[in-house]
């Protein structure tokens, strides 16, 4: 390693496969069989918990110790040791006879905590998921730099605040999402959901489905989109979707107008994350839904429960079933270290004052969602004008500018786009053609499903302009 390798997971922070420890203490054999037990890893000895360097003297006693505490477990884990600086950096291999165990007992990496397991717990968990994770297997198809997205890669690396000054390959290797191998650089399956350039190139099953129904059943279908630009993207446009299609109270205080959604935004985010990052990557005929109905909102993972984690327990322990994807998405900001998912959940459906979310287990894990009791949709109306009115019936067909500004006896194009038909576009009732594009002169605008259902709402009340 280099010194630029060092600064790179020092600017990371703890994770799965990163530990900081000050000195050679005591909970040193603890940290060294969860690695073991979990994907491997490093720890950086000499380093505070924050990620301050205040060094650790390199002897031939301290060597001694790590290389005992290692050979001492059962059975024995390979470490090789690497002196950096005032650092010392234990590299620790993954053991190929799972589970290990040092004098204090079985553990293993819940992102940057070292978790305590019964022996039984940890041989079914290993018996049942099989010594292969998905998310960290390597992808062979997957060639770099061919395939890699620098764009995806570069917005990833803004968020969880990594300096970019060190190369895109020391980076990708030092988070775990690649390895360098006889000069090449070889993608983990966890690298390619989040930097591919076509994720379902590689994996089909890569994609999240949002669907708008009619009703409060799957009879009919107003809006489908597919969407398959990696985890954070998917997420990020799920959440969007949602946004377009559920409605927005409001209420007016001392002339300030306060948005109130109709469902907890934080909680179904919340809700989206974990399904991406506990899905079964293994399920190739499925994928993550998100699907609203007239009264509720459906979260849809496959794969159920991850083994070792009972109905009864959740909310109140975490287990990760890919752990490398939990941890790119932890460092940057989607997630809590901890499994707070649930909780959280919970909380956020709480304080926006909507009834707590149900969650079912089968094949599938189902999170579900209840928008605000209709008591509490204070002053919710719209607030569209006649000439609003109009266009929204006018874009039940595809129309360009000039169809909707003669409509309405407009002939100032600026000021009818900021007066008229901007206020459509950002409230989502109207959406154009080629959004690529939003001055092109072939520009077509038409209605959206949430549009239709605010026309059906305003069909039985009259306006002025």
């Amino acid at each position: 390693m280099k010194e630029s390798d060092l600064n790179i997971l020092l600017q990371e922070g703890e994770g799965t496969t990163l530990e900081y420890k000050e000195r050679l203490s005591s909970s040193f054999g603890r940290e060294v069989v969860a690695m073991a037990n979990t994907l491997g890893g490093r720890i950086l000895l000499g380093v505070r918990d924050d990620g301050t360097v205040v060094g650790i003297a390199d002897s031939n006693s301290i060597r001694a110790r790590i290389l005992d505490i290692a050979r001492n477990c059962n059975p024995p884990i390979q470490v090789r040791l690497e002196r950096l600086g005032r650092v010392i950096i234990v590299h620790v291999q993954e053991s190929a006879t799972k589970p290990v165990q040092c004098s204090e007992g079985f553990f293993w990496r819940q992102g940057a905590v070292t978790q305590k397991l019964r022996r039984e717990e940890i041989r079914d968990l290993f018996r049942k998921e099989g010594a292969i994770r998905f998310d960290v297997s390597m992808c062979p198809s997957f060639h770099y730099p061919e395939d890699f997205d620098p764009e995806k890669f570069s917005t990833w690396l803004t968020l969880s605040r990594i300096s970019k000054s060190g190369s895109a390959e020391d980076i990708l290797c030092n988070i775990e999402a690649a390895e360098e191998a006889a000069g090449r650089v070889l993608f983990r399956n966890a690298g390619v959901l989040f930097f591919a350039r076509e994720v379902r190139r590689f994996f089909n099953q890569a994609y999240v489905t949002c669907i708008l129904f009619r009703g409060s059943d799957r009879t009919d279908v107003l809006d489908r989109k597919d969407f398959a630009g990696g985890v954070v993207s998917d997420i990020e446009e799920s959440l969007r979707f949602i946004q377009r299609n559920t409605r927005t109270a409001y209420r007016i205080q001392a002339l300030q107008r306060e948005e109130i959604p109709e469902y907890p935004m934080g909680a179904l985010r919340e809700a989206i994350t974990n399904a991406a990052m506990h899905r079964d990557w293994f399920i190739e005929g499925a994928n993550v839904f998100v699907e609203i109905y007239a009264d509720r909102i459906e979260i849809v993972s496959p794969g159920g429960l991850p083994a070792g984690l009972s109905t009864a327990e959740l909310g109140t322990r975490s287990v990760r079933r890919n752990p490398l994807v939990a941890d790119l998405l932890h460092r940057i900001g989607f997630i809590e270290k901890a499994g707070t998912g649930i909780g959280r959940m919970r909380k956020e459906a709480r304080n926006h004052g909507c009834p707590a979310p149900e969650f079912r287990v089968d094949s599938f894990f189902t999170a579900v969602f209840r928008p605000l009791p209709a008591t509490q949709q204070v002053g919710t109306k719209s607030a569209l004008s006649r000439h609003q009115v109009l266009i929204l019936c006018k874009c039940v067909e595809e129309q360009p500018l000039r169809a909707l500004m003669a409509l309405t006896g407009r002939s100032d194009r600026t000021k009818f786009r900021r007066q008229v038909l901007g206020p459509l576009l950002q409230a989502g009732f109207v959406e154009m053609t080629s959004p690529d594009k939003p001055q092109s002169s072939k520009q077509r605008y038409r209605i959206t499903p949430l549009g239709r259902g605010a026309l059906n709402r305003e069909s039985e009340q009259s306006y002025d302009d």
